[in-house]
């Protein structure tokens, strides 16, 4: 062997040992993973290529002329995911904590213009003390970051996994993607940290209990699932992956089903309880109708009253957005609002067709979402469920009130096929409610106002509560038994694969956001 050859490998092995065994070892005390190790996962074996492993810093301030930062704390590159190409970059946290520096910043913004132009989705992998002090200005690279994100958002598929600190500035550019998973126990996630929290408004709070996964999963909204371990949350990547097409101008990619497309579901005609004031898990539906069983839920500890789910029917793509009884009884809120319009947009951007499946009784009423602006964030939903232009198909399984069916994409939202279970109820409000309003006066000069105000609740049900009613003004297109749902969604998705839509020139809407 040269000697020259000699020299590269031995470099090679250095560089690729990060910051040492030492620091390695205290990584895995943590329950982490190393960047390799993590990247190793993610990628078919064999397949990484490796973009910048000699790049060192340039810094000589504070004595950093004297540090050595291996591939200066990022690794990036690509390989496949399953035979499929895709970038990704992964940030090492034995070298000087993952900091992010002017070179480091300059190999993602590298790797991201690069899988910009190849058309590929883009995973990132954060485990970073945030920007490196003793390089000060040169951080500007974040900015770079975060317009590549913009740039690349509905274009190309952006996965962020937080597996370890992302603080300060640094915590924009997972929000900034697709899809954010978070490590339980390792993620920490925020802006401000606890101390500076404390210095500014006396709170005392520790990380976890400011930006852990949890925090982020349940309350917040910004971390869409969280993960048990680095293993799990790698896993979790690639089956989001598995869901995307790699960029906006391909279609999803067509999977096995060993389910039949023609047999009828008949756990199905059993899943709405004749008490129409009886709950149900929503997500049982999704179970029954997608292949094999099997859907992957979006943000499950957010929102609970919204389900957000893809799914496959036939071997292809679909995104579920159902309202869930079990959770205030699937009324539509704020964060609901927030979470249904932010799938829509993912699944509209990246051509998979939508499938709303209804049961909601309208808006949460209340003074506190009216301050906080339902109007606002319900008018988010609406929007994206009329701009969307992919397939889109409306079912309707019981409730069906107020202004939320906008939101849920009824006609007039521009659906292409609105379909009820004979179990719908559509109307303005609910009975009891609508009674009260059209026949208050006949209720007052009742003998017994309380049973005549239950017989004209009977006559307003006996006239909406139903589907036939909305069936002959055209308002809906097909009423189905519940069983047929999935041979009648299976149908119907194949009719509009080559749906197109033909768009008004503008440079873009204005999003109430």
């Amino acid at each position: 062997m040269r000697k020259e050859q000699q020299e590269f490998l031995h470099r090679k092995a250095l560089l690729e040992q990060g910051g040492g065994q030492e620091k390695i070892e205290k990584q895995h005390a943590k329950g982490k993973l190393t960047a390799r190790e993590r990247l190793g996962l993610l990628f078919d074996e064999g397949s990484f290529v490796e973009y910048g492993l000699f790049v060192e810093h340039r810094c000589t301030e504070f004595g950093m002329d004297r540090v050595h930062t291996p591939a200066d704390g990022v690794i990036t590159g690509f390989g496949t995911v399953n035979g499929r190409v895709v970038y990704a970059y992964a940030q090492d946290a034995t070298v000087m904590g993952g900091s992010l520096g002017e070179m480091h910043g300059l190999k993602i913004v590298r790797l991201m213009e690069e899988a910009i132009r190849a058309k590929k989705p883009i995973v990132a992998l954060n485990d970073s003390g945030g920007a490196r002090i003793q390089e000060g200005n040169d951080t500007k690279v974040f900015l770079d970051i975060f317009r590549l994100n913009v740039e690349a958002s509905g274009y190309v598929p952006q996965i962020s996994a937080v597996m370890g600190p992302c603080a300060g500035g640094g915590a924009y550019s997972p929000a900034l993607t697709d899809f954010v998973i978070a490590v339980d126990g390792t993620s920490k996630m925020f802006v401000t940290g606890p101390q500076v929290v404390r210095q500014v408004t006396g709170e005392c709070v520790d990380d976890e209990t400011l930006g852990g996964a949890r925090v982020h999963s349940a309350i917040s909204g910004v971390v869409h699932r969280r993960a048990a371990d680095d293993a799990d949350c790698i896993e979790q990547i690639k089956q989001m992956l598995s869901f995307l097409p790699d960029s906006c101008e391909d279609q999803p990619l067509i999977y096995r089903c060993n389910q039949s497309a023609d047999a009828p579901v008949e756990a199905l005609n059993e899943i709405i309880p004749a008490d129409s004031k009886k709950p149900y898990d929503v997500r049982r539906v999704i179970e029954l109708t997608a292949d094999d069983g099997y859907y992957y839920e979006i943000q499950p500890e957010f929102a609970g009253n919204m389900v957000t789910a893809l799914a496959r029917l036939n071997g292809k793509s679909v995104g579920f957005l159902a309202n869930q009884p079990c959770c205030k009884a699937g009324s539509l809120d704020l964060d609901g609002a927030d979470k249904a319009a932010r799938f829509i947009n993912l699944c509209d951007a990246f051509n998979i067709p939508l499938v709303f499946l209804s049961d909601v009784p309208g808006c949460l009423p209340g003074v506190d979402q009216e301050h906080r602006g339902i109007i606002r964030h319900g008018a988010k939903m609406i929007y994206a469920a009329a701009r969307a232009t992919v397939p889109k198909i409306a079912l309707t399984m019981r409730k069906m009130y107020g202004g939320a069916s906008a939101g849920m994409c009824e006609k007039g939202m521009g659906p292409d096929v609105v379909i009820s279970w004979p179990t719908a109820q559509s109307a303005v409000m609910g009975a009891a409610g609508a009674a009260a309003i059209v026949y208050r006066k006949q209720i007052a000069a009742a003998p017994d106002p309380e049973q005549a105000k239950r017989e004209f609740t009977a006559m307003y049900e006996q006239a909406f509560n139903n589907p036939y009613r909305k069936a002959s003004r055209e308002y809906t297109d097909i009423i189905t038994e519940p069983a047929d749902t999935r041979r009648l969604l299976i149908r119907c998705l194949a009719a509009l694969a080559n749906k197109k839509v033909q768009t008004l020139p503008k440079k873009h809407g204005n999003m109430p956001v």
